[in-house]
């Protein structure tokens, strides 16, 4: 059992009631002091970065390319029409032939079938609506 002179800290909550401990975003002394160090080298660090890939470093290529190509791709691609919540199987259909056939990545198939999904249930939702409201018309 503790004594009256111990203090119970409930995990999450470290400070005391009233005080809510440093503002959400802000940063502490240590952190500001290497971001203003860092921002006096980052010309030299740069440099050193590219004259590292120039002479081979295959990662350090890697680092520089991820972060200067593009990532996503414009996607050209014929799909059929998509007016109606039971069009999706033919949308998605051609998507997976599309995969299937190299025209686009797996990856990038997925990316679309994501979207073919949220506007399906959107298409869904609008027409459950719809006949919600018939209905209610109907009753009254």
């Amino acid at each position: 059992m503790p004594d009256s002179n111990s203090i119970s800290i409930v995990r999450g909550r470290p400070f005391a009631k009233g005080n809510a401990g440093r503002p959400a975003g802000s940063k502490n002394r240590s952190t500001l002091i290497a971001a203003e160090l860092l921002e006096r080298e980052i010309e030299p660090l740069v440099q050193k970065a590219l004259e590292m890939a120039r002479n081979g470093d295959a990662q350090m290529m890697k680092f520089l390319l991820s972060r200067l190509l593009p990532r996503d791709r414009t996607v050209q691609l014929s799909l059929p029409d998509f007016d109606h919540a039971d069009d999706a199987v033919a949308v998605m259909a051609a998507i997976l032939r599309a995969v299937g056939e190299g025209q686009i990545s797996p990856s990038e198939g997925a990316a679309l079938a994501a979207v073919i999904k949220e506007s399906r249930e959107a298409i869904d939702l609008v027409e459950a609506v719809k006949r919600i409201d018939a209905l209610k018309q109907k009753i009254e």
